[in-house]
């Protein structure tokens, strides 16, 4: 079923105003956990829901600055010396690489990476953002960015580091934390998700009021447990007779030279592609009408909008499932429910940055920590561990490689321990043998798999040489549409030999010049 844009607004307008309520927590946390500026995160948002809104195919997806971004920030602005001007100029590079990916119809990528490296990856990012922020839930807002890496330039380590925060408690946060908390894991509550009003007032929201409201009252009745100035949100707020531009950030022209900015702009293309791929795909399944979204159209808009954000000050953007299915949830039936939260951004922004700047950071601590959670949750590794080994075991050594390196190796030994099963895979799985005993005789089927690639020499050339003497066997390729030279010259090189030993081979299946090809279409005429 196909709508206009703005065809269906009795829809859209309601979902657009509870998915900004969902997002201006989010935008604000994840620019917290990436240790950029708070102004940075709502950029990302506006321009997910405004400009790449307009561009994307996705008639339901929803699109800002993602969780999954979290750890390549962190890592980014280290490497980059905490330049933030710097890490926007790689922001612009992947935005343009994403662009190109989508121009030259790259969306098809995303099917070569194993689904257990990609929640393993996922699942690390998780854990990581919940022990990031650990230290701002207690109060620790001074030591609380910390590296994406293991092993710290500073000595520390992600276990160490939270040893650190004890000297630096502050009750008021912790009790905020604790309240945020309870109520984010009250609004999970089934019994909470069938009312009505819960899916019009999103748990975040709540949070983040709740968190107001007792910072408030610390100030007017308790100032023992009072929040300084650095444990609360700090956007710039426009003074009088200045103009919005004022408030961005732009990236830093000269370092267009340094290495690290292209690799970090590779990490960034590749990860919030995978992520933003996998994204439309989920939601794509939740759509009631069934629609879907054309990934190439996907990765030019998402291009298109990380390359503005780049530009003017904001985070990287990917489409995100939180907020996708918020506007599933509550009704949004176009783009245009995305872009209406795009706009409320803008005008909370404009209109009420002194608000915004009395949300604690404690509060955003909590809802970030429910998303480590979502992210990494138990129920993730159970299933991954009923799935089996092939795919247990990828996902756990993905997520401790991550852990215990950073993102870009961790991905790494993960794909290369998924790369080994699939591999093993290939050696187990490229024939079945049946045993056809005839009075003493020993007869031997062997049936060959659809695709007989390279990889399946060495299981076959194993088999055949374990085949006793005097035996007859028959390799059946009759199922096969494929099979590679060189496993075809280990079989007439085998038949060689097998005579020294009086076995008998007979291949069927095999055309005469002993190829195996996939039949030519036939071409049917139509009157």
């Amino acid at each position: 079923m196909k709508f206009g844009f703005f065809s269906e607004l009795k829809h859209d307008l309601p979902a657009g105003l509870v998915v900004f309520l969902v997002a201006l927590p989010l935008c604000l946390g994840i620019a917290l956990a990436s240790g950029a500026p708070m102004f940075a995160g709502l950029i990302a948002g506006i321009l997910g829901g405004t400009l790449v809104a307009l561009l994307s195919g996705s008639n339901l997806g929803v699109s800002g600055p993602a969780a999954g971004l979290i750890v390549i920030v962190i890592a980014g602005l280290e490497e980059l010396g905490g330049s933030f001007p710097a890490f926007l100029l790689a922001v612009m590079i992947a935005g343009f690489l994403q662009f190109l990916m989508g121009v030259f119809k790259a969306g098809f990528v995303t099917y070569y990476f194993p689904s257990a490296v990609i929640k393993g990856m996922l699942a690390a990012i998780g854990v990581i953002i919940i022990l990031k922020e650990i230290p701002h839930a207690l109060g620790d807002d001074e030591a609380a960015i910390f590296s994406s890496r293991f092993w710290q330039r500073d000595g520390h380590n992600t276990i160490s580091e939270l040893g650190a925060m004890w000297d630096f408690l502050s009750p008021g946060a912790i009790i905020i934390s604790l309240v945020s908390l309870a109520i984010l894991i009250l609004w999970d509550r089934p019994f909470i998700k069938r009312q009505n009003w819960a899916k019009i007032v999103p748990g975040a929201l709540v949070a983040v009021l709740a968190g107001i409201g007792l910072s408030l009252s610390y100030n007017a009745f308790f100032p023992e447990f009072s929040l300084a100035s650095n444990h609360l949100v700090s956007i710039p707020v426009l003074e009088k007779g200045e103009s919005m531009v004022s408030l961005l950030t732009f990236p830093d022209f000269s370092q267009w030279n340094n290495p690290i900015v292209y690799k970090i702009a590779v990490i960034l293309a590749i990860v919030a592609s995978l992520e933003t791929l996998l994204t439309s795909e989920a939601t794509d399944k939740l759509d009631p009408y069934k629609r879907s979204t054309p990934p190439n159209k996907e990765l030019i808009a998402q291009g298109a909008g990380n390359f503005v954000a780049g530009l003017i000050g904001g985070l990287p953007i990917t489409q995100v499932i939180v907020r996708s299915s918020a506007n599933i949830q509550t009704g949004g039936k176009t783009r245009a429910a995305s872009f209406f939260h795009g706009i409320l951004l803008l005008i909370s922004v404009l209109a009420i940055p002194n608000i915004l700047n009395l949300i604690p950071l404690a509060s955003l601590a909590a809802i970030l920590m429910m998303v480590g959670f979502k992210l990494a949750k138990p129920t993730l590794f159970k299933q991954m561990y009923k799935m089996g080994w092939q795919q247990f075991i990828p996902f756990m050594i993905t997520i401790l490689a991550i852990l215990f390196t950073d993102l870009l190796i961790g991905i790494g030994i993960g794909m290369a321990v998924a790369i080994f099963f699939i591999l093993r895979s290939h050696y187990l799985n490229a024939f079945s043998f049946h045993k056809i005993l005839k009075e003493d005789e020993f007869h031997l089927k062997l049936t060959l798999a659809e695709e007989i690639s390279f990889l399946n020499k060495a299981s076959l050339l194993k088999q055949l040489k374990e085949l006793p003497d005097g035996a007859e066997v028959e390799i059946d390729a009759s199922a096969t549409v494929h099979i590679d030279h060189d496993v075809l010259e280990l079989i007439q090189e085998y038949k060689l030999q097998a005579a020294n030993r009086n076995v008998l081979i007979k291949m069927t299946g095999f055309p005469p010049d002993g190829e195996v090809r996939i039949p030519a279409p036939v071409k049917m005429k139509f009157s």
